[in-house]
Protein backbone atom coordinates (compact mmCIF):
# COMPACT_ATOMS: atom_id res chain seq x y z
CA UNK A 1 0.00 0.00 0.00
CA UNK A 2 1.50 3.32 -1.08
CA UNK A 3 0.90 6.86 0.11
CA UNK A 4 -1.38 7.69 -2.82
CA UNK A 5 -2.40 4.23 -4.03
CA UNK A 6 -5.03 2.66 -1.76
CA UNK A 7 -4.32 5.22 0.98
CA UNK A 8 -6.44 3.56 3.66
CA UNK A 9 -9.21 4.98 5.81
CA UNK A 10 -7.57 6.80 8.72
CA UNK A 11 -8.87 10.20 7.59
CA UNK A 12 -12.44 8.99 7.32
CA UNK A 13 -12.19 7.18 10.65
CA UNK A 14 -11.15 10.51 12.14
CA UNK A 15 -14.29 12.13 10.72
CA UNK A 16 -16.49 9.40 12.21
CA UNK A 17 -14.84 9.81 15.63
CA UNK A 18 -15.39 13.57 15.67
CA UNK A 19 -17.87 15.13 18.07
CA UNK A 20 -19.93 16.16 15.07
CA UNK A 21 -20.29 13.94 12.04
CA UNK A 22 -23.12 14.57 9.59
CA UNK A 23 -23.84 11.55 7.41
CA UNK A 24 -23.34 12.42 3.74
CA UNK A 25 -22.72 8.81 2.69
CA UNK A 26 -25.62 8.79 0.22
CA UNK A 27 -23.21 10.63 -2.06
CA UNK A 28 -21.69 7.17 -2.62
CA UNK A 29 -24.93 5.98 -4.21
CA UNK A 30 -24.55 8.77 -6.77
CA UNK A 31 -20.95 7.90 -7.57
CA UNK A 32 -21.85 4.19 -7.75
CA UNK A 33 -24.35 5.04 -10.49
CA UNK A 34 -21.55 6.67 -12.48
CA UNK A 35 -18.95 3.88 -12.12
CA UNK A 36 -17.66 2.57 -15.46
CA UNK A 37 -20.23 4.60 -17.44
CA UNK A 38 -19.99 7.64 -19.70
CA UNK A 39 -20.80 9.68 -16.57
CA UNK A 40 -17.78 8.43 -14.63
CA UNK A 41 -16.12 11.87 -14.71
CA UNK A 42 -17.40 14.09 -11.88
CA UNK A 43 -16.18 17.53 -10.81
CA UNK A 44 -17.65 19.08 -7.66
CA UNK A 45 -16.81 22.72 -6.92
CA UNK A 46 -17.70 24.29 -3.58
CA UNK A 47 -16.23 27.09 -1.40
CA UNK A 48 -13.68 26.35 1.30
CA UNK A 49 -15.01 24.67 4.45
CA UNK A 50 -17.89 22.92 2.67
CA UNK A 51 -16.79 19.31 3.28
CA UNK A 52 -15.16 18.49 -0.06
CA UNK A 53 -12.08 16.81 1.41
CA UNK A 54 -14.13 14.81 3.89
CA UNK A 55 -16.23 13.48 1.01
CA UNK A 56 -13.09 12.44 -0.89
CA UNK A 57 -11.79 10.64 2.23
CA UNK A 58 -15.13 8.84 2.54
CA UNK A 59 -15.02 7.69 -1.09
CA UNK A 60 -11.45 6.45 -0.63
CA UNK A 61 -12.43 4.43 2.44
CA UNK A 62 -15.45 2.94 0.67
CA UNK A 63 -13.84 1.90 -2.62
CA UNK A 64 -10.34 0.87 -1.41
CA UNK A 65 -9.99 -2.88 -1.99
CA UNK A 66 -6.98 -3.25 0.31
CA UNK A 67 -9.06 -3.16 3.49
CA UNK A 68 -12.47 -4.31 4.65
CA UNK A 69 -14.27 -1.13 5.75
CA UNK A 70 -17.80 -2.47 6.13
CA UNK A 71 -17.73 -1.67 9.86
CA UNK A 72 -17.32 2.03 9.00
CA UNK A 73 -20.38 2.16 6.77
CA UNK A 74 -22.79 -0.36 8.24
CA UNK A 75 -24.59 2.26 10.34
CA UNK A 76 -24.58 4.96 7.65
CA UNK A 77 -27.29 5.78 5.13
CA UNK A 78 -25.39 4.21 2.21
CA UNK A 79 -25.71 0.75 3.79
CA UNK A 80 -29.42 0.79 2.89
CA UNK A 81 -28.77 1.40 -0.82
CA UNK A 82 -28.91 -1.48 -3.34
CA UNK A 83 -25.46 -0.73 -4.73
CA UNK A 84 -23.77 -0.70 -1.33
CA UNK A 85 -22.39 -4.25 -1.18
CA UNK A 86 -21.69 -4.48 -4.90
CA UNK A 87 -18.99 -1.80 -4.90
CA UNK A 88 -17.72 -1.83 -1.31
CA UNK A 89 -13.92 -2.38 -1.32
CA UNK A 90 -13.83 -3.39 -4.99
CA UNK A 91 -11.41 -0.90 -6.58
CA UNK A 92 -7.85 0.32 -6.52
CA UNK A 93 -8.00 3.90 -5.31
CA UNK A 94 -5.67 6.77 -6.18
CA UNK A 95 -6.18 9.75 -3.89
CA UNK A 96 -4.13 12.90 -4.32
CA UNK A 97 -4.30 16.45 -3.05
CA UNK A 98 -2.94 18.72 -5.77
CA UNK A 99 -2.21 21.48 -3.28
CA UNK A 100 0.28 19.19 -1.57
CA UNK A 101 2.24 18.68 -4.80
CA UNK A 102 2.03 22.35 -5.75
CA UNK A 103 3.38 23.36 -2.33
CA UNK A 104 6.38 21.06 -2.76
CA UNK A 105 7.37 22.36 -6.19
CA UNK A 106 8.55 25.57 -7.82
CA UNK A 107 6.88 25.21 -11.20
CA UNK A 108 3.90 23.49 -12.77
CA UNK A 109 6.24 21.18 -14.70
CA UNK A 110 8.00 20.17 -11.49
CA UNK A 111 4.66 19.57 -9.81
CA UNK A 112 3.46 17.20 -12.53
CA UNK A 113 6.81 15.39 -12.70
CA UNK A 114 6.72 14.83 -8.95
CA UNK A 115 3.14 13.59 -9.13
CA UNK A 116 3.95 11.08 -11.87
CA UNK A 117 7.10 9.85 -10.13
CA UNK A 118 5.39 9.37 -6.78
CA UNK A 119 2.49 7.47 -8.31
CA UNK A 120 4.79 5.23 -10.35
CA UNK A 121 6.80 4.54 -7.20
CA UNK A 122 3.64 3.40 -5.43
CA UNK A 123 2.75 1.12 -8.34
CA UNK A 124 6.21 -0.44 -8.43
CA UNK A 125 6.14 -1.08 -4.69
CA UNK A 126 2.65 -2.58 -4.72
CA UNK A 127 2.87 -4.55 -7.98
CA UNK A 128 6.52 -5.62 -7.94
CA UNK A 129 5.64 -8.77 -9.89
CA UNK A 130 4.65 -6.72 -12.96
CA UNK A 131 7.25 -6.00 -15.62
CA UNK A 132 6.39 -2.48 -16.70
CA UNK A 133 6.93 -1.50 -20.32
CA UNK A 134 7.91 2.08 -19.51
CA UNK A 135 8.42 3.01 -15.87
CA UNK A 136 8.68 6.70 -16.70
CA UNK A 137 5.26 6.80 -18.34
CA UNK A 138 2.44 7.02 -15.78
CA UNK A 139 -0.29 6.24 -18.29
CA UNK A 140 1.50 3.14 -19.57
CA UNK A 141 2.20 1.97 -16.01
CA UNK A 142 -1.50 2.23 -15.15
CA UNK A 143 -2.41 0.36 -18.33
CA UNK A 144 0.02 -2.41 -17.34
CA UNK A 145 -1.46 -2.62 -13.83
CA UNK A 146 -5.01 -2.70 -15.14
CA UNK A 147 -4.11 -5.42 -17.66
CA UNK A 148 -2.66 -7.47 -14.80
CA UNK A 149 -5.36 -6.92 -12.13
CA UNK A 150 -8.45 -6.43 -14.32
CA UNK A 151 -9.45 -3.94 -11.60
CA UNK A 152 -10.07 -0.34 -12.73
CA UNK A 153 -9.16 2.70 -10.64
CA UNK A 154 -11.20 5.15 -8.65
CA UNK A 155 -9.18 8.37 -8.98
CA UNK A 156 -9.88 11.06 -6.39
CA UNK A 157 -8.31 14.50 -6.93
CA UNK A 158 -8.79 17.05 -4.16
CA UNK A 159 -7.97 20.77 -4.67
CA UNK A 160 -7.76 20.06 -8.39
CA UNK A 161 -7.95 23.79 -9.21
CA UNK A 162 -5.18 25.01 -6.88
CA UNK A 163 -2.91 25.77 -9.85
CA UNK A 164 -5.48 28.24 -11.19
CA UNK A 165 -5.53 30.00 -7.83
CA UNK A 166 -1.76 30.05 -7.35
CA UNK A 167 -0.72 30.59 -10.99
CA UNK A 168 -3.49 33.05 -11.84
CA UNK A 169 -1.61 34.78 -14.65
CA UNK A 170 0.26 31.82 -16.15
CA UNK A 171 -2.06 30.77 -18.98
CA UNK A 172 0.49 28.42 -20.51
CA UNK A 173 0.92 26.50 -17.25
CA UNK A 174 -2.85 26.29 -16.82
CA UNK A 175 -3.36 24.89 -20.31
CA UNK A 176 -0.56 22.32 -19.91
CA UNK A 177 -2.05 21.22 -16.61
CA UNK A 178 -5.48 20.70 -18.18
CA UNK A 179 -3.91 18.81 -21.06
CA UNK A 180 -2.11 16.52 -18.59
CA UNK A 181 -5.37 15.71 -16.81
CA UNK A 182 -7.08 15.06 -20.14
CA UNK A 183 -4.34 12.70 -21.35
CA UNK A 184 -4.27 10.88 -18.02
CA UNK A 185 -8.02 10.44 -17.56
CA UNK A 186 -10.03 10.78 -20.77
CA UNK A 187 -11.11 7.62 -22.61
CA UNK A 188 -8.98 5.39 -20.39
CA UNK A 189 -10.34 1.92 -19.67
CA UNK A 190 -8.45 1.88 -16.40
CA UNK A 191 -10.70 4.66 -15.01
CA UNK A 192 -13.78 3.44 -13.17
CA UNK A 193 -14.40 6.87 -11.64
CA UNK A 194 -12.57 10.19 -11.82
CA UNK A 195 -13.82 12.45 -9.06
CA UNK A 196 -12.37 15.96 -8.65
CA UNK A 197 -13.13 18.61 -6.06
CA UNK A 198 -12.13 22.26 -5.93
CA UNK A 199 -13.42 25.79 -5.57
CA UNK A 200 -13.59 26.73 -9.25
CA UNK A 201 -15.49 25.02 -12.05
CA UNK A 202 -13.36 23.69 -14.90
CA UNK A 203 -11.50 26.40 -16.80
CA UNK A 204 -12.81 27.37 -20.23
CA UNK A 205 -10.41 28.15 -23.07
CA UNK A 206 -12.68 29.33 -25.86
CA UNK A 207 -13.25 26.38 -28.16
CA UNK A 208 -10.51 24.41 -26.37
CA UNK A 209 -12.13 22.34 -23.64
CA UNK A 210 -9.55 19.89 -22.34
CA UNK A 211 -11.83 18.34 -19.71
CA UNK A 212 -15.16 18.35 -21.50
CA UNK A 213 -15.81 14.77 -20.38
CA UNK A 214 -16.52 15.93 -16.82
CA UNK A 215 -20.01 16.56 -15.49
CA UNK A 216 -19.78 19.61 -13.26
CA UNK A 217 -21.69 20.24 -10.04
CA UNK A 218 -21.07 23.81 -8.93
CA UNK A 219 -22.60 26.47 -6.69
CA UNK A 220 -24.49 27.81 -9.70
CA UNK A 221 -25.62 24.39 -10.98
CA UNK A 222 -25.43 21.76 -8.19
CA UNK A 223 -28.17 19.51 -9.57
CA UNK A 224 -28.46 16.13 -7.84
CA UNK A 225 -25.32 16.79 -5.76
CA UNK A 226 -26.91 19.79 -4.01
CA UNK A 227 -27.60 18.18 -0.63
CA UNK A 228 -24.24 16.42 -0.18
CA UNK A 229 -22.06 19.49 0.38
CA UNK A 230 -22.94 21.84 3.19
CA UNK A 231 -25.45 21.16 5.95
CA UNK A 232 -29.16 21.12 5.14
CA UNK A 233 -31.70 22.84 7.37
CA UNK A 234 -32.90 19.48 8.68
CA UNK A 235 -29.35 18.51 9.65
CA UNK A 236 -28.72 21.86 11.35
CA UNK A 237 -32.01 21.66 13.25
CA UNK A 238 -30.96 18.25 14.58
CA UNK A 239 -27.56 19.61 15.65
CA UNK A 240 -29.16 22.55 17.45
CA UNK A 241 -31.42 20.17 19.37
CA UNK A 242 -28.50 17.91 20.26
CA UNK A 243 -26.23 20.74 21.48
CA UNK A 244 -29.04 22.92 22.88
CA UNK A 245 -28.21 25.82 20.58
CA UNK A 246 -30.60 28.47 19.28
CA UNK A 247 -31.65 27.49 15.76
CA UNK A 248 -32.82 31.00 14.86
CA UNK A 249 -29.37 32.43 15.63
CA UNK A 250 -27.67 29.61 13.71
CA UNK A 251 -29.90 30.40 10.75
CA UNK A 252 -29.15 34.13 10.87
CA UNK A 253 -25.40 33.58 11.08
CA UNK A 254 -24.73 30.65 8.75
CA UNK A 255 -27.71 29.97 6.45
CA UNK A 256 -28.41 31.67 3.13
CA UNK A 257 -26.95 29.42 0.45
CA UNK A 258 -29.82 28.33 -1.76
CA UNK A 259 -28.96 25.30 -3.88
CA UNK A 260 -31.56 24.08 -6.37
CA UNK A 261 -31.56 20.48 -7.57
CA UNK A 262 -33.45 19.93 -10.81
CA UNK A 263 -34.78 16.47 -11.64
CA UNK A 264 -36.82 16.64 -14.84
CA UNK A 265 -39.56 19.16 -14.13
CA UNK A 266 -39.15 18.84 -10.37
CA UNK A 267 -37.10 21.49 -8.58
CA UNK A 268 -35.95 20.90 -5.01
CA UNK A 269 -34.49 23.88 -3.16
CA UNK A 270 -32.07 23.28 -0.29
CA UNK A 271 -31.28 25.89 2.33
CA UNK A 272 -27.57 25.18 2.74
CA UNK A 273 -25.45 26.12 5.75
CA UNK A 274 -21.71 26.63 6.01
CA UNK A 275 -20.55 23.39 7.72
CA UNK A 276 -17.34 24.55 9.37
CA UNK A 277 -19.01 27.56 10.96
CA UNK A 278 -21.99 25.53 12.18
CA UNK A 279 -19.67 22.97 13.76
CA UNK A 280 -17.65 25.70 15.50
CA UNK A 281 -20.82 27.37 16.80
CA UNK A 282 -22.29 24.08 18.04
CA UNK A 283 -19.12 23.07 19.89
CA UNK A 284 -18.31 26.48 21.36
CA UNK A 285 -21.82 27.80 21.96
CA UNK A 286 -20.66 31.14 20.53
CA UNK A 287 -22.25 32.60 17.41
CA UNK A 288 -19.45 34.47 15.72
CA UNK A 289 -17.60 35.01 12.46
CA UNK A 290 -15.58 31.82 11.88
CA UNK A 291 -15.07 32.58 8.20
CA UNK A 292 -11.80 34.41 8.84
CA UNK A 293 -10.23 31.25 10.25
CA UNK A 294 -9.72 30.00 6.70
CA UNK A 295 -9.73 33.20 4.63
CA UNK A 296 -9.31 36.90 5.39
CA UNK A 297 -11.44 39.75 4.11
CA UNK A 298 -8.49 40.75 1.90
CA UNK A 299 -9.50 37.97 -0.52
CA UNK A 300 -12.92 39.59 -0.90
CA UNK A 301 -11.54 43.12 -1.04
CA UNK A 302 -9.48 42.36 -4.15
CA UNK A 303 -12.64 41.70 -6.16
CA UNK A 304 -15.25 44.15 -4.85
CA UNK A 305 -12.95 47.14 -5.44
CA UNK A 306 -12.53 46.33 -9.15
CA UNK A 307 -13.48 49.20 -11.42
CA UNK A 308 -16.47 47.75 -13.27
CA UNK A 309 -19.62 49.76 -13.95
CA UNK A 310 -22.36 48.87 -11.50
CA UNK A 311 -20.21 46.67 -9.22
CA UNK A 312 -20.13 49.07 -6.28
CA UNK A 313 -23.83 49.79 -6.67
CA UNK A 314 -24.57 46.04 -6.65
CA UNK A 315 -22.52 45.44 -3.50
CA UNK A 316 -24.29 48.30 -1.70
CA UNK A 317 -27.68 46.98 -2.71
CA UNK A 318 -26.81 43.49 -1.48
CA UNK A 319 -25.56 44.87 1.84
CA UNK A 320 -29.00 46.43 2.12
CA UNK A 321 -30.50 42.99 1.66
CA UNK A 322 -31.55 43.29 -1.96
CA UNK A 323 -31.18 40.73 -4.72
CA UNK A 324 -29.11 41.69 -7.75
CA UNK A 325 -29.69 40.29 -11.23
CA UNK A 326 -26.71 38.43 -12.69
CA UNK A 327 -25.63 36.63 -15.85
CA UNK A 328 -23.27 33.77 -14.93
CA UNK A 329 -22.78 32.63 -18.51
CA UNK A 330 -19.80 34.85 -19.37
CA UNK A 331 -17.63 33.72 -16.45
CA UNK A 332 -14.45 32.02 -17.72
CA UNK A 333 -13.95 29.95 -14.54
CA UNK A 334 -10.75 31.62 -13.45
CA UNK A 335 -9.71 34.44 -11.12
CA UNK A 336 -8.30 36.96 -13.58
CA UNK A 337 -10.38 37.23 -16.77
CA UNK A 338 -13.36 39.48 -16.02
CA UNK A 339 -15.47 41.11 -18.72
CA UNK A 340 -17.67 43.03 -16.30
CA UNK A 341 -19.33 43.04 -12.88
CA UNK A 342 -21.29 39.85 -13.54
CA UNK A 343 -18.06 37.85 -13.88
CA UNK A 344 -16.80 39.23 -10.56
CA UNK A 345 -20.08 38.43 -8.84
CA UNK A 346 -20.05 34.91 -10.33
CA UNK A 347 -16.59 34.29 -8.90
CA UNK A 348 -17.86 35.45 -5.50
CA UNK A 349 -20.60 32.80 -5.73
CA UNK A 350 -18.00 30.08 -6.18
CA UNK A 351 -15.89 31.51 -3.33
CA UNK A 352 -18.91 31.45 -1.01
CA UNK A 353 -19.29 35.22 -0.67
CA UNK A 354 -22.63 35.26 -2.51
CA UNK A 355 -25.61 32.96 -2.78
CA UNK A 356 -27.07 32.28 -6.22
CA UNK A 357 -30.83 32.05 -6.56
CA UNK A 358 -31.27 29.92 -9.65
CA UNK A 359 -35.01 30.45 -10.34
CA UNK A 360 -34.71 34.23 -10.82
CA UNK A 361 -30.95 34.38 -11.60
CA UNK A 362 -30.11 36.75 -8.75
CA UNK A 363 -27.46 36.91 -6.04
CA UNK A 364 -27.50 37.97 -2.39
CA UNK A 365 -25.10 38.09 0.54
CA UNK A 366 -26.00 34.83 2.27
CA UNK A 367 -25.85 35.53 6.00
CA UNK A 368 -24.62 37.63 8.90
CA UNK A 369 -21.20 35.95 8.98
CA UNK A 370 -20.40 36.71 5.35
CA UNK A 371 -21.96 40.17 5.56
CA UNK A 372 -19.42 40.96 8.28
CA UNK A 373 -16.63 40.08 5.85
CA UNK A 374 -18.00 42.67 3.41
CA UNK A 375 -18.04 45.28 6.17
CA UNK A 376 -14.47 44.35 7.17
CA UNK A 377 -13.31 44.71 3.57
CA UNK A 378 -15.18 47.96 2.91
CA UNK A 379 -13.87 49.53 6.13
CA UNK A 380 -10.33 49.38 4.69
CA UNK A 381 -11.32 50.76 1.27
CA UNK A 382 -12.27 54.20 -0.01
CA UNK A 383 -15.99 53.52 0.46
CA UNK A 384 -16.19 55.97 3.34
CA UNK A 385 -19.84 56.81 2.65
CA UNK A 386 -20.92 53.17 3.07
CA UNK A 387 -18.80 52.69 6.18
CA UNK A 388 -20.25 55.87 7.72
CA UNK A 389 -23.80 54.75 6.97
CA UNK A 390 -23.26 51.32 8.54
CA UNK A 391 -21.59 52.86 11.61
CA UNK A 392 -24.48 55.30 12.00
CA UNK A 393 -27.05 52.50 11.77
CA UNK A 394 -26.59 51.59 15.45
CA UNK A 395 -27.63 55.10 16.56
CA UNK A 396 -30.48 55.15 14.05
CA UNK A 397 -31.93 51.91 15.39
CA UNK A 398 -31.80 53.25 18.95
CA UNK A 399 -33.58 56.41 17.82
CA UNK A 400 -36.30 54.26 16.32
CA UNK A 401 -36.71 52.29 19.56
CA UNK A 402 -36.94 55.62 21.43
CA UNK A 403 -39.72 56.83 19.08
CA UNK A 404 -37.53 59.79 18.09
CA UNK A 405 -39.16 60.62 14.76
CA UNK A 406 -36.96 63.66 14.10
CA UNK A 407 -33.70 61.75 14.73
CA UNK A 408 -34.84 58.89 12.49
CA UNK A 409 -35.74 61.27 9.64
CA UNK A 410 -32.42 63.13 10.00
CA UNK A 411 -30.49 59.85 10.12
CA UNK A 412 -32.12 58.68 6.91
CA UNK A 413 -31.42 62.09 5.31
CA UNK A 414 -27.76 61.63 6.23
CA UNK A 415 -27.66 58.12 4.78
CA UNK A 416 -29.30 59.39 1.59
CA UNK A 417 -26.65 62.09 1.15
CA UNK A 418 -23.79 59.69 1.89
CA UNK A 419 -24.92 56.97 -0.47
CA UNK A 420 -25.12 59.30 -3.46
CA UNK A 421 -24.09 56.47 -5.82
CA UNK A 422 -27.68 55.22 -5.78
CA UNK A 423 -30.14 56.75 -8.23
CA UNK A 424 -32.68 58.14 -5.78
CA UNK A 425 -35.81 58.48 -7.83
CA UNK A 426 -38.32 55.85 -6.75
CA UNK A 427 -39.48 53.72 -3.82
CA UNK A 428 -37.03 50.95 -4.71
CA UNK A 429 -34.06 53.25 -4.20
CA UNK A 430 -35.69 54.61 -1.05
CA UNK A 431 -36.02 51.05 0.20
CA UNK A 432 -32.32 50.38 -0.43
CA UNK A 433 -31.29 53.50 1.47
CA UNK A 434 -33.58 52.64 4.40
CA UNK A 435 -32.31 49.06 4.59
CA UNK A 436 -28.67 50.12 4.54
CA UNK A 437 -29.36 52.87 7.09
CA UNK A 438 -30.80 50.19 9.37
CA UNK A 439 -28.06 47.66 8.59
CA UNK A 440 -27.36 47.12 12.30
CA UNK A 441 -30.85 45.63 12.71
CA UNK A 442 -29.47 42.25 11.55
CA UNK A 443 -27.87 42.05 14.99
CA UNK A 444 -31.27 41.47 16.58
CA UNK A 445 -33.86 40.91 13.89
CA UNK A 446 -34.95 38.61 11.12
CA UNK A 447 -35.62 41.08 8.33
CA UNK A 448 -38.42 40.33 5.90
CA UNK A 449 -38.91 42.49 2.85
CA UNK A 450 -42.38 42.65 1.31
CA UNK A 451 -44.06 40.54 3.99
CA UNK A 452 -47.33 39.17 2.53
CA UNK A 453 -50.38 40.67 4.26
CA UNK A 454 -54.09 40.47 3.80
CA UNK A 455 -54.07 43.21 1.15
CA UNK A 456 -50.63 43.26 -0.40
CA UNK A 457 -47.21 43.61 1.22
CA UNK A 458 -45.58 45.51 4.05
CA UNK A 459 -42.35 47.03 2.74
CA UNK A 460 -40.06 45.94 5.56
CA UNK A 461 -40.64 43.96 8.75
CA UNK A 462 -38.11 43.50 11.55
CA UNK A 463 -39.03 40.50 13.69
CA UNK A 464 -36.88 40.03 16.82
CA UNK A 465 -35.15 36.68 17.09
CA UNK A 466 -35.93 34.64 20.23
CA UNK A 467 -32.76 35.78 21.96
CA UNK A 468 -33.87 39.41 21.61
CA UNK A 469 -37.58 39.42 22.46
CA UNK A 470 -36.99 42.50 24.61
CA UNK A 471 -36.77 44.43 21.33
CA UNK A 472 -39.98 45.54 19.59
CA UNK A 473 -41.04 44.16 16.25
CA UNK A 474 -41.12 46.80 13.52
CA UNK A 475 -43.41 47.15 10.51
CA UNK A 476 -42.19 49.81 8.11
CA UNK A 477 -43.99 51.33 5.12
CA UNK A 478 -42.12 53.55 2.65
CA UNK A 479 -43.63 56.33 0.55
CA UNK A 480 -42.28 58.49 -2.25
CA UNK A 481 -43.55 62.10 -2.25
CA UNK A 482 -46.72 61.26 -0.35
CA UNK A 483 -47.18 61.18 3.43
CA UNK A 484 -45.55 59.42 6.37
CA UNK A 485 -48.87 59.53 8.23
CA UNK A 486 -50.52 57.99 5.18
CA UNK A 487 -47.93 55.20 5.31
CA UNK A 488 -49.05 54.39 8.87
CA UNK A 489 -52.67 54.28 7.69
CA UNK A 490 -51.68 51.93 4.89
CA UNK A 491 -50.00 49.57 7.36
CA UNK A 492 -53.28 49.37 9.24
CA UNK A 493 -55.43 49.11 6.10
CA UNK A 494 -53.34 46.22 4.75
CA UNK A 495 -53.59 44.38 8.09
CA UNK A 496 -49.80 44.12 8.21
CA UNK A 497 -49.90 43.50 11.95
CA UNK A 498 -52.14 40.46 11.45
CA UNK A 499 -49.50 39.00 9.12
CA UNK A 500 -47.14 38.61 12.09
CA UNK A 501 -49.09 35.55 13.15
CA UNK A 502 -46.66 34.05 15.64
CA UNK A 503 -45.37 37.29 17.15
CA UNK A 504 -46.63 38.64 20.46
CA UNK A 505 -45.26 41.71 22.16
CA UNK A 506 -44.31 45.32 21.55
CA UNK A 507 -44.66 46.55 18.00
CA UNK A 508 -43.66 49.74 16.24
CA UNK A 509 -45.48 50.99 13.13
CA UNK A 510 -43.15 53.20 11.11
CA UNK A 511 -44.11 55.39 8.16
CA UNK A 512 -41.32 57.01 6.16
CA UNK A 513 -41.82 59.42 3.26
CA UNK A 514 -39.35 61.16 0.97
CA UNK A 515 -40.47 64.64 -0.07
CA UNK A 516 -39.18 65.30 -3.54
CA UNK A 517 -39.36 69.11 -3.39
CA UNK A 518 -37.54 69.56 -0.09
CA UNK A 519 -35.38 66.44 -0.61
CA UNK A 520 -35.93 65.42 2.97
CA UNK A 521 -37.51 62.50 4.78
CA UNK A 522 -40.30 62.56 7.30
CA UNK A 523 -41.05 59.86 9.81
CA UNK A 524 -44.04 58.89 11.93
CA UNK A 525 -43.80 56.16 14.60
CA UNK A 526 -46.66 54.58 16.52
CA UNK A 527 -46.33 52.09 19.34
CA UNK A 528 -48.78 49.26 19.91
CA UNK A 529 -48.91 45.86 21.56
CA UNK A 530 -49.82 42.66 19.72
CA UNK A 531 -51.28 39.78 21.70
Amino acid sequence: MGSYLNPGNLSFRGSLRSKIYVDKSELIARTNEALCTEQKYICVSRPRRFGKSMAANMLAAYYDRNEDTEELFQSLAISKEKSYKEHLNQYDVIKINMQEFLSMSETMEEMLEMLKNYLVSDFKETFHEIQFRDEKNLIQVMKDVFRYTKCPFVILIDEWDCLFREYKQNKDAQKKYLDFLRAWLKDKDYVALAYMTGILPIKKYGSHSALNMFTEYSMTNPREMAEYFGFTEKEVTSLCERFHRNFEETQAWYDGYELVAVNGEEKISYAMYSPKSVVDAMLSGVFDNYWNQTETYEALKVYIKMNFDGLKDSVIRMLAGERVQINTGTFSNDMTNFQGKDDVLTLLIHLGYLSYHWPDKTVTIPNKEVSQEYINAISTMDWAEVTASVESSRKLLKALWNLDEKAVAEGIDKAHREISILQYNDENSLSCTINLAFYFAIEYYTIIRELPTGKGYADVCFIPRKMYLDKPAIVMELKWDKSARGAISQIKDKHCVDALKEYQGNLLLVGINYEKDTKTHTCVIERMYKD
